[in-house]
């Protein structure tokens, strides 16, 4: 399969390495005059979770281009929700017929974000990965899992399952979900969640200090569960267990996992380490929860407590 990945971004570097030992062509597209900046390889430090977490130290050869004129068939989109409309604003009139995989947060209605690219050629996905780069060294990996599901009208057919059968034959289990707008809707929460306690904390560091702190995390998710549902979504198991479990209970099990050599602890020391979990960059899940809560009239008021950890200078 020839694979373009927009961006070589964490994600795209980490999946585009994966189908690359698998056998597939893989390049990624760049900014024009980005090749230049850019080295002509990736140093990977990684973990790889097809493989129990096996670590991964190696020179990986990349290859750039600034153009779409080639056929490719499958792009992978995987960059920040925030950067969404312009890079689908570039890749609609491109294309071709290409499947896109849309392969990350999202936090607008899923139809109206890809609402320019031909919606018999779009599937819908979610990465079991992180990091971040040093350089010209990425450090983070990848779980065995990924996601894969649906989305209104998104394919359901060959192009589908050939993105399912990709990551299966490139040693991936695929997690199915017949919702999927309700289940980037939850992740989306859980990462405001994480994030802004994360911030008003210190970090990870703040939250493994602390029960209140990570048992807040879960507080804070509990309180935008009406928001999920006042956007249209459907609250679902996860829904379930973060209304229902006790809080101290799951922020028990965060710190254990935060705290351990798992890949959860991991992924997320190395994606902090990246400077992902910044007031700009970390901060922009809460910021978006919130403009959609005032918006909606629905009230955040643990959220809103925490708003000076998150939002922006002016």
């Amino acid at each position: 399969m020839k694979i373009l990945m927009f961006g070589r971004g964490t994600i795209a570097t980490l999946y585009g390495w994966a189908f690359a030992k698998a056998g597939h062509e893989v390049e990624f597209y760049v900014r024009p005059g980005r090749a230049a900046q850019l080295p002509s390889g990736v140093d990977l430090r990684i973990r790889d979770g097809r493989s129990r977490g096996g670590a991964v130290a190696e020179r990986w050869p990349t290859t750039l281009r600034e153009d779409l004129d080639a056929d490719f068939d499958l792009i992978v989109l995987s960059v920040n929700h925030d950067q969404l409309d312009d890079a689908i604003a570039f890749l609609a009139p491109r294309v071709g017929n290409a499947t896109v995989l849309m392969f990350g947060n999202v936090w607008e209605d899923p139809a109206t974000v890809v609402s320019a690219l031909p919606a018999d050629q779009v599937v819908w996905g979610f990465p079991g990965g992180g990091g971040g780069f040093d350089g010209s060294t990425l450090r983070g990996g990848v779980v065995k899992n990924v996601f894969l599901g649906f989305c209104d009208d998104s394919n359901r057919g060959a192009r589908y399952r050939a993105v399912h059968d990709l990551f299966e034959r490139t040693g991936f289990s695929v997690s199915e979900n017949q919702d999927f707008r309700s289940w980037l809707w939850f992740h989306f929460i859980l990462d405001a969640g994480l994030l802004a306690q994360g911030l008003a904390v210190g970090g990870r560091s703040g939250l493994l200090r602390s029960r209140g702190a990570a048992r807040e995390v879960f507080l804070l998710m509990r309180e935008m569960i009406p928001l999920l549902k006042a956007k249209g979504g459907t609250p679902r198991l996860g829904a379930a267990l973060v209304s229902r479990v006790p809080a101290g209970l799951l922020g028990f099990a965060l710190r254990r996992l935060l705290s351990g050599d798992n890949m959860v602890g991991f992924l997320l020391r190395e994606t902090e380490r990246a400077g992902h979990m910044t007031r700009e960059l970390g901060g922009v899940y809460a910021r978006d929860v919130l403009a959609d809560a005032r918006r909606l009239g629905v009230p955040l008021p643990r959220l809103e407590a925490l708003e000076p950890a998150f939002e922006l200078a002016r």
